[in-house]
């Protein structure tokens, strides 16, 4: 932004400088005593006009130079403004991927929860997002918690489950966006997870929707020893 500003500044400028030029020429013109002129003799008007051809040369030269110029900052003005639509689709992609927005799209929905007999453990969601993960899921949520590379889904004092930190409780919807036709299939392909939460007592279901919603990841991604690898040639 600031860099379009310092632009548009030079542009006005170099506008304002082809007026005064052109003002100046108008002026000096006016000002010339033309009855003084038809009186020069012949060598002298000669000298005289060729003196105004080398000033009105220079002029010319001089507006020409700034007619060049605006159009330089011009070009560089389109090419900034190009390079800013780049840089700013390359950062909402990169907030996508990351999990900092919110998504949507086809996918299928995954409903676990307790019955009367067994109770459904922070294991199971973590392999139920791991295969996702495997099927191609492009987002993952767990009760509306988004599923990124530093979420954590842990078990504290063998009873409370956390996911990013803040704790979650049955029944365990798991959302998540991708081809939704491989995802049904990945999980309920014959001894997959579906067959094997089933055989284990524990009750699950699942939908297949076409406008699934998953809200952005509102942790901190931060890096404290990983560094960015410079190239050195």
């Amino acid at each position: 932004m600031k860099g379009k500003i310092t632009m548009i500044i030079s542009i006005g400028c170099t506008a304002f400088i082809l007026t005064m030029i052109m003002f100046t020429q108008f002026k000096t013109v006016e000002k010339t005593d033309i009855t003084a002129i038809e009186t020069m003799r012949e060598a002298e008007l000669r000298t005289e006009l060729a003196d105004w051809k080398v000033k009105y040369e220079e002029i010319e030269t001089r507006l020409t130079d700034a007619e060049a110029k605006v159009n330089e900052y011009q070009s560089q003005l389109a090419n900034n403004a190009e390079s800013s639509k780049i840089l700013e689709n390359e950062v909402a992609d990169a907030e996508k991927y990351l999990g900092y927005t919110n998504l949507h799209g086809e996918g299928i929905v995954i409903t676990l929860q307790d019955n009367d007999m067994y109770n459904i453990e922070y294991t199971d969601l973590l392999n139920l997002v791991n295969e996702l993960n495997i099927a191609g899921a492009e987002a993952i949520s767990i009760n509306e918690e988004r599923v990124v590379s530093m979420t954590d889904i842990v078990l504290i004092n063998n009873r409370i489950v956390l996911v990013n930190g803040k704790r979650i409780s049955g029944p365990y919807e798991v959302k998540a966006i991708g081809d939704k036709k491989y995802l049904e299939s990945a999980i309920t392909i014959k001894g997959g997870y579906k067959d094997r939460t089933e055989a284990e007592g524990k009750t699950i279901s699942y939908t297949s929707e076409n406008n699934i919603i998953i809200p952005a990841y509102q942790g901190n991604l931060t890096l404290e020893y990983a560094e960015v690898v410079k190239d050195e040639n």
